[in-house]
């Protein structure tokens, strides 16, 4: 219970929202609530000042934050060693992915070869996903930015230049490539922001001093092509990721347009660790 009053205490201090922060911890918001003011009352400590509904880290709290980020990394380095013990038919491995397409053949050579060891696969954009490696909460991680944390081993997936997908209906599909001109008379449906795909869009946007008609923001890719398939605009994808559906189209730009990049991560610390040390084997097998 103290542990995970001390994960409740740091996550809120981390996000600056306690909605935010009972998602990531998969709790209620009552819950996470309950939970800081019994670390509080037990202790006598404000670690948290409340005004006008908004949440601030107190004295006490800022100094107590790199101690128990300090214990729940520790607590993290224990369990991924109990997962990663053994031999190797048996474990758990945790990958983040902005974008599953250029890890699913490894992860189905991976499992062909152990069978027996689960492999998690949760996604995000490029900022969502480091987060979760540096965070612990996942073993790998794919992520369309170039880091250059020396604490980070990288590895190139590979690249594709921007797409833009239309539906099979829509005025545009009628050509074989397409102008960054041609988008200021579309509705664009863009990602969130911290999505490398949208500030690659906005840069070709910028570059050609382009505005669309009107701009829609949706917060997944899966959901971005449903609403491309229905026809409420047109968005622009890393052509790999423009999966093959009966009423899209995939169309290049004529221009030469932005390319994104996908590396894989892992701690250096845990490159080592017996599940990942084989999944990098296997990437290093397309080399």
């Amino acid at each position: 219970m103290f542990v995970m009053q001390l994960k409740s205490f740091f996550m809120v201090a981390r996000l600056g929202s306690i909605t935010l922060a009972a998602k990531q911890l998969g709790l209620s918001q009552p819950t996470v609530t309950t939970q800081i003011r019994a670390l509080e009352e037990h202790y006598g400590v404000e670690l948290f000042r409340r005004q006008g509904g908004r949440l601030a880290v107190s004295d006490d709290g800022v100094r107590l934050l790199p101690m128990v980020e300090a214990l729940l990394q520790q607590e993290s380095n224990v369990e991924f060693a109990l997962r990663n013990a053994g031999d190797m038919n048996h474990g758990q491995l945790r990958l983040g992915a902005t974008a599953p397409y250029y890890i699913l053949g490894i992860v189905k050579r991976f499992q062909d070869l152990y069978p027996r060891v689960d492999v998690v696969i949760g996604t995000g954009n490029s900022r969502q996903t480091s987060e979760a490696l540096r965070e612990f909460r996942v073993d790998l991680a794919t992520s369309s930015h170039k880091e250059t944390d020396a604490r980070l081993l990288r590895l190139h997936l590979g690249s594709d230049p921007l797409a833009l997908v239309v539906h099979r209906t829509h005025p545009l599909a009628v050509q074989r490539a397409v102008r960054v001109a041609q988008l200021a008379s579309c509705q664009l449906i863009m990602r969130e922001l911290g999505s490398m795909t949208r500030e690659k869009t906005e840069t070709m946007l910028a570059d050609a001093g382009v505005t669309p008609q009107r701009a829609l923001e949706i917060t997944s890719r899966e959901a971005i092509r449903e609403a491309v398939i229905r026809n409420m605009g047109v968005s622009v994808f890393a052509r790999h990721e423009a999966s093959a559906h009966p009423d899209l189209l995939v169309l290049p730009f004529e221009e030469e347009v932005p390319v994104i990049d996908e590396y894989l991560y892992c701690l250096q610390e845990r490159r080592n660790a017996r599940l990942i040390a084989a999944f990098l084997l296997e990437c290093r097998a397309l080399d």
